[in-house]
């Protein structure tokens, strides 16, 4: 009778060719594989445990756009027929004209008057074709371009933990720093508030993104933000929720 065995632990960091579990009652889900009656990681990554399927997510890496993403991008060329943008991705993408504005641009006008060059602005992604030829719209609900505030960096496979289920670990830094906070899908985020909030804000986003991985993050943020703003914070049930969850990108995007 083969062995039925876990041989790893959920936020376990696991690299490739590792053996995860042994025996048929695990199963192999995003970044892993099965090799006769094992299942292997295949690449560098967080351990995600979900039920009997076994998950690694990436520590590192680009974004990679896909359909219906909400991202920020920075304007790095102006265009005959719209405007180019950098979106933390191997490939740029590309801002129509009848995408820009529900105003109706007519030809021949001056566009910098609407984007110019390096305005950051928050997009989502319409389209991406096998030649990853990306297409984003800003026309739609919190699609707008960004004046003044900061704009940060994170690993993007930590959004979804910095951004928390429900959008509930980004909410406490919101409440407690009363910061406007907006963090793309491509690991790109705006951050406005005053000078000194911010400041706490980007040290809250940096402390999760770096322990992403790690248990009780939601308690360390909450006394970090306490301290910092001498602000008591009450947990809401779905900020205690995600104190021992790891967020997954592709839940993100459903």
């Amino acid at each position: 009778m083969t062995n039925e065995k876990l041989l790893v632990k959920d936020k376990d960091v696991v690299v490739p060719g590792e053996v995860l579990a042994e025996g048929m009652n695990y199963l192999p889900g995003n970044g892993t594989y099965r090799l006769n009656d094992k299942i292997l990681a295949n690449r560098l990554g967080l351990l995600v445990i979900e039920g009997k399927v076994l998950k690694t997510l990436p520590l590192a890496g680009r974004y990679l756009p896909r359909s219906y993403d909400i991202v920020i991008g920075k304007v790095i060329d102006i265009l005959m027929s719209g405007w180019r943008f950098e979106i933390n991705s191997p490939y740029s993408a590309v801002l129509p004209l009848k995408d820009a504005s529900f105003t109706y641009i007519p030809k021949g006008a001056d566009l910098s008057r609407y984007f110019e060059l390096d305005d950051y602005a928050v997009v989502k992604v319409t389209n991406v074709t096998s030649q990853n030829l990306i297409d984003v719209t800003c026309k739609g609900p919190g699609l707008h371009k960004l004046r003044g505030g900061r704009i940060i960096h994170v690993n993007t496979n930590k959004v979804p933990r910095i951004i928390g289920k429900k959008g509930s670990m980004v909410s406490m830094i919101k409440r407690a720093t009363d910061c406007m906070i907006i963090v793309g899908q491509n690991g790109i985020a705006w951050i406005s508030g005053q000078p000194e909030m911010e400041v706490i804000t980007v040290n809250a986003i940096q402390m999760i993104e770096e322990h992403s991985h790690t248990s009780g993050l939601t308690d360390k943020v909450k006394d970090y933000l306490e301290k910092a703003t001498g602000r008591k914070l009450e947990m809401t049930a779905e900020v205690a929720e995600i104190g021992e969850d790891v967020g997954n990108v592709e839940e993100m995007r459903e």
